[in-house]
C-alpha cells in the first residue's frame, strides 16, 4: 500500500460526538486549559476572535500576532490576551514576532494559524511572492518553523492547527508557476493557497510526531467574516452568499462560533490523540472527495493529502522563507 493509499485511509469520521452545528463554547465546555499556552493568528476578528475568546475562557494564555495591534487590542480586551505585531507577508515581520513569543514563554501547547485572506487583487510581497500564498501559507510555515521548539517542549505534547478551506477543490499546488507569474487568478490563488495549508500540517506532522508535535488542517465551513473583505457585495449577491443588503442567505452558512468549532476540536479532542496529519470539517475526520465530487459536498481532495505532495511543498517553503528546518 503507498503512503497516499495509507493516508486516505485514515482519513475516515472517528466518532466525534460533535457536528456542523456544534459552537466553540460547546466543544470547551468543562474543559480546563489553565497552565496552556495557545498562539491565535487573526486572533483578533472572526473565526480568530471566536478562538481566542474560548480558549481565554477555558484558562488558557493566549497570545495573538496582530498585523493591526491596536485594532487587536479593543477587539481582546477583558481576555487578557498578549498581543504581538506581525505582518505575516513580511518575513522579518514574522521572525521579529516568533522572538517575542519565545521571550513571553519557554513551551507553546497550541499553535492556530487562522489568519488569512481570500480572492485578493494581484499583489506582490516580500521577496516577490504572491500575496494569497504568502499570507495563507509562506508566512504561517516560517511561523510555525520559529516557534517549533516551543511546540517540541510542551510536556503533554502540542497541537497545531491550521485553517485550510474547500477552497482547496480549486487547485493543487501550482509547482510550474506558484506565484502567478503569468495569468493571475484571484480564485485559483486563493485555492492553491488552502491546498498548501492543507499539505503544511500533513508534513508537519510527519515531522513532529516524534517529539509530541501533531498538526492538523480543516474546513470551518462557511462563514461570512472579515475574510471576504476583498469581495464585493455585488459578488457575494452572484454567489448567492447574501442579498443585496448583505444579509446572509445560504442555509449552509455557519456562524463564527460554529466556525471555530473545528478548530477548537482539533486542539483539545482526546478522540484526535495519537492522530495527526488529517483534514477535519464539522467537527469529525473528512472522507476523501472524489474527483467529481461538488467542492459544497465536502471532504477533502486527495492531492492535499499526499504525503509525497507535502514533502516537496516543504521544500519549496524552505527554500522561500530560509526558514529554519524542522529536525527530522
Amino acid at each position: 500500500m503507498t503512503t497516499t493509499q495509507l493516508q486516505h485511509q485514515h482519513q475516515q469520521p472517528i466518532g466525534s460526538p460533535f457536528s456542523a452545528a456544534t459552537t466553540a463554547e460547546e466543544v470547551l465546555a468543562g474543559l480546563d486549559l489553565s497552565g496552556r499556552t495557545a498562539v491565535v493568528t487573526g486572533g483578533y476578528s472572526g473565526l480568530g476572535l471566536e478562538t481566542t475568546r474560548a480558549l481565554a475562557a477555558a484558562g488558557a494564555e493566549v497570545i495573538v500576532p496582530a498585523r493591526r495591534p491596536d485594532t487587536a487590542r479593543a477587539a481582546l480586551a477583558g481576555t487578557g490576551s498578549r498581543i504581538v505585531p506581525m505582518d505575516l507577508a513580511d518575513p522579518a515581520s514574522v521572525r521579529a514576532a516568533a522572538g517575542l513569543v519565545r521571550e513571553a514563554t519557554d513551551r507553546l501547547d497550541l499553535l492556530f494559524a487562522v489568519a488569512g485572506v481570500m480572492a485578493t487583487p494581484e499583489r506582490r510581497v516580500g521577496p516577490g511572492w504572491e500575496g494569497q500564498f504568502a499570507a495563507n501559507h509562506l508566512g504561517h510555515f516560517l511561523l510555525a518553523c520559529e516557534l517549533y521548539p516551543l511546540l517540541a517542549a510542551a510536556p503533554d505534547g502540542a497541537r497545531v492547527v491550521v485553517n485550510s478551506s474547500a477552497g482547496h477543490f480549486l487547485t493543487d499546488i501550482r509547482r510550474h508557476d506558484p506565484h502567478f507569474r503569468t495569468g493571475y487568478d484571484k480564485w485559483l490563488a486563493y485555492g492553491q493557497s488552502k491546498t498548501a495549508n492543507a499539505l503544511f500540517a500533513v508534513h508537519l506532522d510527519a515531522l513532529g510526531r516524534a517529539d509530541g508535535v501533531r498538526a492538523f488542517a480543516l474546513h470551518p465551513g462557511k462563514i461570512i467574516t472579515g475574510l471576504q473583505r476583498e469581495m464585493t457585495r455585488q459578488e457575494q449577491v452572484e454567489r448567492g452568499w447574501v442579498d443585496e443588503r448583505g444579509t446572509v442567505i445560504g442555509a449552509d452558512f455557519k456562524s463564527p462560533s460554529q466556525g471555530a468549532a473545528t478548530g477548537l476540536w482539533a486542539a483539545t479532542s482526546p478522540l484526535l490523540d495519537g492522530l495527526g496529519g488529517l483534514y477535519l470539517e464539522d467537527c469529525e475526520v473528512a472522507c476523501p472527495a472524489g474527483p467529481g465530487t461538488p467542492m459544497d459536498d465536502g471532504g477533502v481532495r486527495p492531492y492535499a493529502v499526499d504525503p509525497d505532495g507535502a514533502a516537496r511543498l516543504w521544500e519549496l517553503s524552505l527554500a522561500a522563507t530560509g526558514a529554519t528546518p524542522v529536525p527530522r
